[in-house]
């Protein structure tokens, strides 16, 4: 069952804070053997589980502040997040695919009265503020968007208003996620912009790709320790 803490669906926009911006975080409880099955190897379930955590941890950090409201949606216990993550606003993921999951997430935040809504995993941890905040611009004048990867998929899809037909029949977790998204936007009228590029990490290719270009991170310094651990240096 889809529940909402911290806050109530009744409020409207002239409750909200940050000019109406909200930022959806898509996480998982860091369980080994449920998060980041595709790095294993070179890592144990274990190392993976905390590599997401790590990740988890630093988006979530990067991600507060002024700009926008931040909401957590999440898969697991919820006291792990009230924990790991107190005073954030959390709601649980509805059921189903992933596309119905992220269709809800962003239907609810509107529903709370936000104008501009955007969804983020936990992957891209280094992902510039400054292509979020292009993101939300760009939902001035177009219905969704989204930040492609380089991997066929996105980073980051947003909608100013309710747009469950970008996500019906898309190929999850394969090269065809942002064509199939492209061609539904298309077919329903929905005018889909795309805002820059950028990378999340599901395979060793994709971590090595973080240690290069954002070494300073703590998720690419935690994937440094663990190769090397590993005898993956």
């Amino acid at each position: 069952m889809e529940t909402v803490d911290k806050y109530s669906a009744s409020q409207g926009p002239g409750d909200r804070t940050h000019g109406g911006r909200v930022v959806g975080i898509f996480a998982k409880e860091p369980i080994p053997g449920q998060v980041k099955t595709r790095l294993s190897p070179p890592f144990s379930s274990e190392q993976a589980a905390l590599l997401y955590k790590v990740a988890q941890g630093e988006t979530v950090r990067r991600l507060q502040g002024d700009k926008w409201d931040l909401v957590v949606f999440y898969v697991g216990r919820k006291e792990y997040f009230t924990e790991h993550f107190p005073g954030l606003r959390l709601v649980a993921q509805a059921s189903g695919g992933l596309g119905r999951r992220m269709s809800r997430a962003l239907d609810l935040l509107l529903g709370y009265g936000y104008r501009e809504a955007v969804l983020v995993g936990t992957d891209s941890p280094d992902m510039p503020l400054e292509l979020i905040e292009a993101a939300f611009l760009s939902l001035r004048q177009n219905d969704a968007v989204t930040v492609p990867a380089d991997d066929g998929g996105y980073v980051l899809i947003g909608c100013c208003r309710g747009c469950e037909e970008l996500f019906l029949d898309v190929p999850w977790s394969s090269s065809g996620v942002l064509a199939a998204t492209r061609s539904n936007a298309h077919r329903f009228g929905i005018s889909l912009a795309e805002v820059g590029t950028w990378s999340d990490f599901d395979d060793l290719s994709g971590v090595r790709s973080l240690m290069d270009r954002s070494p300073a991170t703590a998720t690419a310094q935690m994937a440094a320790e663990l190769l090397v651990e590993n005898g993956w240096e």
